[in-house]
C-alpha cells in the first residue's frame, strides 16, 4: 500500500513541478534575461557555419587600400584624399563593363579640395552611367538636414501593407525623449546627390550588446522609404520600388525576392566569413590600372567583362580610413560588409529566419517534461545522467542543425528548463525517495552487498517486507574448537585474552563475510564464530548454489592465507595461539579450521520479528539441513565443505566434488547424498582429478559391499595423500567390514545414520 501512495503522489509532483518550472522560466524568459546568452549562443553559430556558404558570385567588392594609395602617390602624384577623378575613371569602367550598379560606401559631403572642376568630373561620370549609388547616413542625435531635399528625385519604396510594422523603421521609436529630437541626415554633395542614380543609406542596426547583427531593407526619413545600400543596388539595376509586407509569413515580397523580417524591422544576415576576403576582392590601384590600359588600346589586367551584370561595392580599407562594426564574426568587422552581406543574402535568398515566438515556450516545455519524468522514473543514475545529456545535446543540435538549415532556433530557453527540470526533479526525488534509500542503506548495509542494495534503491519492489517463500541456498560455517580456544585465551590471559580473542574473530568474521557479499550472498546473522547467509534474496538469480559453493572455496583458499598471517612471529596472535598448540588445544597444522554446510531448496526469506525489531532472515527445513551439514563435516573429517545431492543437482559441472554416503541427518529420515566440495574444476590440480577418477570406483565397490576391492584403492587414495581424512575413514571402514561384513540391517543399503547435530 504505501509503494501505491508513494506512486500516486509522484504522479502528482510530476505535473507540478513541470508546471512550476515552466511558468517560472517563462517569465525569466519575458524579462529578457535569457537575452545575452540567447545572442552569444546565436553569435557561435555564425561564426561556426560562417565558412560553410557560398558568396554570390554577382557580387564584387573594390577596396582603396593602403597599396592602392602607395601606387597612387607613386605613378600619379595623388596624396590623400585623392582626386575626385579618381572614383570618375572607376564609374567609367564600370559603365564600359556594363555593371549593374556600383555603391559607394562613401559619403562625399564635402567638396573636392582639388576644385570644383574635379567635383564635375565625377558627376559627369555618373551622369552617364545612370547606376552609381552614394550614401547617406541618418542619426536621431546629429546631421546636417532635417528634410528630404525637394531637388532630390531618386529611387524610393513604395510600401504596401506596412502599417503594422512600420514604426520599427523610424530611427526615432529606438531612442529616448524621441518628441523632442529629429532625425538629422548627411547627403553627399548636391552635384553627386541628383545625378546618382540613386541614394542608399548606411545606418547600421546596433542591438542592445553593440552588436550588428541584422540590417534593414530601408529606413524612414520624412517619410520616405530610403532603401539600404544593397537595395538601392537592386533598384538602379531596375528592380521595381513596390514592396509588401506579409504579415503572416513576416516577411517583405519584393518582387520574385523574399526577405524576412524581425526585431526593429531587421533581417537576419548570414555572415560568410570573418572579412572581405570570400568576395575575392579587387584593389582599386588594378582597376584604374585596367581602365588606363583599356583606354590606351592596351590588355587590361583586369578586363571588362569580369564587370559585366555585377553589383559593385566600393570602400576604404586603408588603416584609419573604413569604418569598422562589432558583429557575430569579428569586434573589426568592416562596415561595407554589413551591406554586401545584405545583397548577398537577397540574391541567394539565403537569410536566417527567426523561428515563431511559440517555439522556444514549447521546447522548454517539452524539455521540462522530459527531464522530470527521466529524473523520478529511471531506474539508475547511469540512465539519468545519460539521458540528461542526451536530452541536453539534442536541443543543442537542434539549434545548430536549424541554424545551418537557415533558422535560428532559441536553445537558451529550452536548455533553462532541462536544467533547473533536473535541479527541481532532484530536490524532489532527494527529499522524498532519498529518504527510502537511505532507510534500505541503513537496514540493509550490515549484510547485503553494496552492489545488491543499489538493486533495491532502484526497485525497492525487489525486496518483499514480510516473507516469502522461494528457492535459495544457504550456508552454514562454523569454526573447529572455537568455544575451547575462548576458553583457554582467557583462562592463560586473564587480562589481553578477550581482546585477542576479539581481535581474531573481528579479522576472521571480516574476511569470511566479504567473500559472502562480494559473491552477491546475503549475511543472515553472526552466532558467535559462526557465519550464516543465504543467496537467492533480496535480489533473484538463479545462479545462487554456484554462487554459495563459489564462496565456500574462497573463504577456504583465504582461511589458509589467513593461517599464515595470524602464525608470524612479530603478529599479536603467535604467542598466544602458539601455547594453544603446546597445549592441544588446536592442531598446529590449521590453528584456524573453517567448517562449512550448503543446502538448497524452498526456503522462507523476510522480515521478521516485532515492528521494533525485526531481522531480514530465512527459515524452513532446508536452512535446518545446511545447519546440520555443517556439523556433519566432523563427523567425516572432511576438508570442511559439505554440499546436500540439491546444491549438486544445480550447480553443473563448475566444481570437483567427490560422492560421500547417503546419510539420514537428525530430524531428517529421507536419506540424501552427501558430496565434499574440493576445488573450482577451473583450479584443480591433474592429480586432484585423477584422484577424483579413483575415488569413483573405490566408493562404488564400497556401496556395492565389494569392501575387499574397495580398501585397495582406498589405500592407493591415501598414499598418495596421508593428510585425506575421508579416505583414511572410507579405508578402516573396508577394512572393518572385509573382516566382519555387516548384517543387513546394519548396513542399510551403505546409509549411515547420524545421531549428531
Amino acid at each position: 500500500m504505501k509503494l501505491s501512495i508513494k506512486s500516486i503522489i509522484k504522479k502528482i509532483a510530476v505535473p507540478i513541478i513541470i508546471v512550476s518550472v515552466f511558468f517560472v522560466l517563462l517569465f525569466v524568459n519575458f524579462a529578457g534575461v535569457f537575452d545575452f546568452l540567447e545572442m552569444k549562443t546565436y553569435d557561435f553559430r555564425v561564426r561556426l557555419f560562417a565558412d560553410s556558404y557560398r558568396t554570390s558570385d554577382d557580387v564584387i567588392v573594390v577596396l582603396l587600400d593602403q597599396p592602392s594609395i602607395d601606387w597612387a602617390n607613386q605613378e600619379r602624384g595623388w596624396g590623400w584624399p585623392w582626386p575626385r577623378q579618381a572614383y570618375a575613371e572607376l564609374v567609367d569602367y564600370m559603365n564600359t563593363a556594363g555593371a549593374a550598379a556600383v555603391a559607394f560606401d562613401v559619403i562625399f559631403s564635402e567638396p573636392s579640395v582639388y576644385g570644383p572642376e574635379d567635383d564635375e568630373v565625377f558627376i559627369n561620370a555618373d551622369r552617364n552611367f545612370k547606376r552609381s549609388i552614394h550614401t547617406v547616413f541618418f542619426s536621431s542625435s546629429w546631421g546636417s538636414v532635417y528634410s528630404w531635399p525637394q531637388e532630390l528625385n531618386t529611387k524610393t519604396f513604395d510600401l504596401r501593407g506596412f502599417d503594422p510594422i512600420i514604426f520599427r523603421y523610424d530611427l526615432l521609436n529606438f531612442v529616448n525623449n524621441a518628441e523632442e529630437r529629429r532625425t538629422g541626415a548627411q547627403f553627399p554633395i548636391p552635384g553627386l546627390m541628383n545625378t546618382a542614380g540613386g541614394i542608399g543609406n548606411i545606418t547600421s542596426l546596433i542591438e542592445s550588446d553593440g552588436i550588428v547583427r541584422r540590417a534593414r531593407l530601408f529606413n524612414l526619413f520624412d517619410g520616405k522609404a530610403v532603401p539600404g545600400l544593397s537595395a538601392a543596388s537592386l533598384l538602379v539595376a531596375g528592380s521595381g520600388m513596390e514592396i509588401a509586407y506579409d504579415e503572416k509569413a513576416r516577411a517583405i515580397r519584393w518582387e520574385n525576392h523574399t526577405i524576412p523580417v524581425g526585431k526593429n524591422g531587421g533581417s537576419l544576415l548570414r555572415f560568410k566569413g570573418g572579412n572581405l576576403d570570400k568576395y575575392w576582392p579587387y584593389s582599386a590601384k588594378d582597376i584604374l590600372q585596367s581602365a588606363d590600359a583599356y583606354a590606351r588600346g592596351k590588355e587590361p589586367l583586369l578586363p571588362p567583362e569580369d564587370f559585366a551584370g555585377k553589383y559593385v561595392f566600393f570602400g576604404l580599407y586603408a588603416a584609419g580610413l573604413f569604418d569598422i562594426c562589432t558583429t557575430p564574426m569579428s569586434s573589426t568587422y568592416p562596415g561595407m560588409g554589413i551591406h554586401i552581406t545584405m545583397l548577398d543574402n537577397i540574391l541567394n535568398d539565403d537569410f536566417i529566419r527567426e523561428s515563431p515566438s511559440i517555439l522556444a515556450p514549447l521546447m522548454s516545455l517539452l524539455a521540462i517534461g522530459i527531464m522530470v519524468i527521466l529524473v523520478l522514473y529511471s531506474s539508475h543514475i547511469t540512465i539519468t545522467v545519460a539521458g540528461s545529456i542526451a536530452l541536453i545535446t539534442t536541443i543543442t543540435g537542434i539549434g545548430f542543425l536549424t541554424y545551418y538549415l537557415g533558422y535560428w532556433v532559441l536553445i537558451v530557453f529550452p536548455l533553462s528548463g532541462a536544467i533547473f527540470a533536473f535541479l527541481a526533479a532532484s530536490i524532489y526525488k532527494y527529499a522524498t525517495e532519498g529518504s527510502q534509500k537511505r532507510f534500505i542503506k541503513s537496514a540493509f548495509s550490515r549484510y547485503l552487498s553494496p552492489s545488491v542494495i543499489e538493486q533495491i534503491i532502484v526497485d525497492p519492489s525487489k525486496l518483499n517486507l514480510g516473507g516469502e517463500k522461494r528457492e535459495m541456498t544457504a550456508i552454514f560455517t562454523d569454526i573447529q574448537r572455537f568455544s575451547s580456544i575462548s576458553e583457554a585465551l582467557q583462562k592463560e590471559y586473564a587480562d589481553e585474552g578477550p581482546k585477542v580473542l576479539v581481535d581474531l574473530l573481528n579479522l576472521y568474521l571480516t574476511e569470511m563475510s566479504d567473500i559472502v557479499l562480494n559473491n552477491g550472498g546475503t549475511i543472515d546473522k553472526f552466532e558467535g564464530d559462526a557465519i550464516i547467509a543465504f543467496f537467492g534474496a533480496p535480489i533473484w538469480t538463479d545462479q545462487h548454489a554456484v554462487l554459495a559453493c563459489r564462496s565456500a572455496i574462497k573463504m577456504k583458499k583465504r582461511e589458509l592465507e589467513l593461517r599464515t598471517e595470524i602464525m608470524k612471529s612479530d603478529g599479536a596472535f603467535y604467542t598466544p595461539l602458539s601455547k594453544l598448540i603446546d597445549d592441544k588445544v588446536i592442531r598446529s597444522e590449521r590453528p584456524l579450521y573453517t567448517r562449512i554446510g550448503i543446502n538448497t531448496g524452498d526456503m522462507v526469506v523476510g522480515n521478521m520479528g516485532t515492528p521494533n525489531k525485526m531481522d531480514y532472515t530465512i527459515m524452513g527445513n532446508a536452512v535446518n539441513l545446511a545447519a546440520r551439514l555443517e556439523g556433519v563435516n566432523k563427523q567425516y573429517d572432511t576438508n570442511g565443505i559439505l554440499i546436500s545431492e540439491y546444491t549438486r543437482t544445480k550447480i553443473g559441472d563448475a566444481f570437483v566434488l567427490r560422492g560421500l554416503s547417503r546419510v539420514r541427518v537428525v530430524g531428517v529420515n529421507t536419506p540424501l547424498r552427501l558430496y565434499e566440495m574440493l576445488e573450482l574444476r577451473e583450479d584443480a590440480s591433474p592429480a586432484m582429478l585423477d584422484m577424483l577418477g579413483l575415488w569413483e570406483k573405490a566408493f562404488n565397490a564400497y556401496e556395492n559391499q565389494d569392501f575387499t576391492g574397495a580398501l585397495d584403492i582406498f589405500k592407493s587414495i591415501y598414499r598418495e595423500n596421508n593428510q585425506d581424512r575421508v579416505a583414511k575413514l572410507y579405508l578402516d571402514r573396508c577394512e572393518k567390514y572385509a573382516a566382519t561384513p555387516p548384517s543387513p540391517e546394519k548396513w542399510d543399503n551403505g546409509v549411515d545414520n547420524l545421531t549428531e547435530k
